[in-house]
């Protein structure tokens, strides 16, 4: 059974404007081990592993069936971390929080693409 959240957040990045999410690669960056992403954002591995159930935090299998993130992992574990403890949120809430966020982040940069500024700072 999926998560309703992975797809929502999934299906968002979709439709990202192009301009916003094209990168090129100079240099391949290689995934992260389960491991490195605990040691260097300071959480257990299994509350990592939780957080990836949970479509909290997004991570892939590698051909031996072990998780491995994206560099970005240790970032995105102290956002969840933040909201957390930060107000007090439990993992459900950050989930609709976290794609909240993700969803102003792009009307934002479609504001910016289009060339309109809004009157107000930007959340993020």
């Amino acid at each position: 059974m999926s998560d309703p959240r992975a797809g929502a957040r999934q299906a968002s990045r979709l439709t990202a404007p192009a301009s916003a999410s094209v990168r090129y690669a100079i240099v391949p960056v290689p995934k992260l081990s389960l491991q490195t992403v605990a040691r260097r954002s300071g959480v257990h591995p299994d509350l990592i592993r939780r957080f990836v159930a949970l479509g909290l935090v997004e991570a892939e299998r590698d051909a031996s069936g072990g998780l491995v993130f994206e560099p970005t992992a240790p970032a995105a574990l102290a956002r969840v971390q933040r909201l957390r403890t930060g107000l007090c949120l439990n993992y459900a809430s950050i989930g609709l929080v976290l794609d909240l966020l993700d969803r102003i982040s792009l009307l934002e940069a479609a504001l910016r693409g289009r060339g309109t500024r809004s009157e107000t700072p930007p959340w993020t």
